[in-house]
């Protein structure tokens, strides 16, 4: 399988070249030259395989022509230790929480096949004499909040690769901080001074830098690079599988808290692939830019605006490029298969407090606007799942203060809580980032 770019700019790249270089030469996102449908028996079936069977098939389809299916089954199986159930709120909405990774968030099922997925192309690359680049691969991350943690987590002790996490000063909760800044190891977290727009700005001029990648090999475990966002489709199958148990001959409406659209584009590369799902919802916050283009068929990004939501707090969100490339540019299209729905903070406090009070179900704000946008969109006769995208404790204070209730925090986030703060303060600008980073 090749990859192109986005911006149609730059040569075709493969698989390993994809995931090595993040971003394409010409500042375009990659893109698989093709999307390989899944055959009609797989979903005649589904709903008796497992999560890992189904999420095997799915990698098959996607990067079977450039992996050896024992390695990718090793991979698959590796990335995929733990649960993703789909749990009914109501007669007609449920959730599919994705929190019960090792970092409670659901970026934890992309950052760890992307982590097994590089080391298993960096040690392929170890052996090339030909590159002057010597020493580790340099994985940028930005991050408002959960994409830190998990692919901090995903990559760390791993052989050869080093993580560099950027993060808005005083913009990320104190858990999902701690989850990055303690690590030590090959983790090393900067404090950009502004939003995550600026952080994900410095990252994407590094890819541009000539000095900076004659120097180094880096990459990106954003959702720009195709081995962090095509893994996400695994979980949407595994839904539709549980709904199928429930539901058979029914295609439910899935709605997608979104920010970066990593999320989104990924159920939308499933649905390319045969999932059998009904249409789309984008659930935003106040940063409601994808919103404002379903309506207008006019993209205007515009500056983030901090929410109590802040994983979705984007002004610019790199996959837009993406949806925009499947679907050949029609807006037509994009608005026929995909709804839109924004909420402020206000909106998501009074949603978490009435579904608690309603159904006992404790949402994290992401997940608030994901249910609520449900519960508004949903026609006669319809049934809908949302994606619960971390576990409220992560976001305890938003949640206890909508709720009136104690949030427990797993132990999977209290270990976490008593490692010491280890972070470099960095400004927004690129020159002092470039500077920082050939010290390095």
């Amino acid at each position: 399988m090749k990859y192109y770019s986005t911006n149609g700019k730059a040569p075709l790249a493969s698989l390993s070249e994809a995931v090595i270089k993040g971003l394409a030469p010409d500042k375009g996102l990659y893109m698989p030259e093709r999307i390989n449908p899944l055959p009609p028996q797989f979903f005649d079936n589904i709903e008796n395989l497992s999560l890992q069977e189904i999420a095997f098939e799915v990698a098959k389809a996607f990067f079977g022509d450039d992996i050896p299916a024992d390695d990718l089954r090793r991979i698959v199986c590796d990335t995929l230790q733990f649960e993703i159930p789909l749990v009914p709120l109501t007669d007609s909405i449920y959730s599919l929480e994705l929190f019960h990774g090792p970092t409670a968030a659901f970026k934890d099922v992309g950052a760890r096949f992307m982590a097994r997925l590089l080391g298993y192309f960096v040690g392929k690359k170890s052996a090339d004499k030909a590159d002057s680049r010597k020493g580790d691969v340099h994985v940028l991350v930005a991050t408002s909040g959960d994409t830190g943690s998990a692919v901090a987590n995903g990559f760390l002790g791993v052989p050869g690769i080093s993580v560099c996490v950027l993060y808005p000063k005083g913009k990320v909760s104190e858990i999902q901080e701690k989850q990055f800044t303690t690590l030590g190891q090959n983790i090393t977290a900067l404090e950009v001074d502004g939003v995550f727009d600026d952080c994900q700005r410095l990252v994407k001029e590094a890819f541009m830098d000539v000095e900076l990648n004659q120097r180094f090999f880096l990459t990106s475990a954003n959702s720009i690079n195709v081995a962090r966002f095509l893994p996400q489709a695994f979980y949407y199958f595994h839904a539709y599988a549980q709904f199928k148990r429930m539901h058979p001959g029914e295609q439910p409406v899935v709605c997608v808290p979104s920010g970066n659209f990593g999320n989104l584009c990924a159920g939308l590369f499933g649905h390319r692939m045969g999932l059998p799902v009904k249409r789309f919802i984008a659930a935003n916050n106040r940063n409601d830019i994808f919103f404002n283009y379903l309506r207008s068929g006019v993209y205007e990004p515009k500056a983030s605006v901090q929410t109590v939501a802040n994983a979705m707090d984007v002004g610019d969100p790199s996959n837009f490029a993406r949806i925009h490339n499947l679907f050949g540019g029609n807006h037509g299209a994009i608005a026929s298969l995909i709804g839109g729905a924004t909420y402020s903070d206000e909106e998501i406090f009074a949603t978490m407090r009435a579904c608690k009070s309603e159904t006992g179900y404790t949402l994290d704000p992401h997940g608030a606007c994901g249910y609520q946008a449900l519960k508004d969109l949903l026609g006669e006769g319809e049934r809908g799942i949302f994606l619960e995208t971390a576990h409220p404790a992560k976001f305890r204070d938003v949640v206890e203060r909508a709720t009136g209730c104690e949030v427990e925090i797993p132990a999977t986030l209290q270990r976490f809580m008593s490692g010491e703060k280890l972070s470099i303060p960095m400004p927004g600008d690129f020159s002092a980032f470039k500077s920082w980073m050939l010290e390095q």
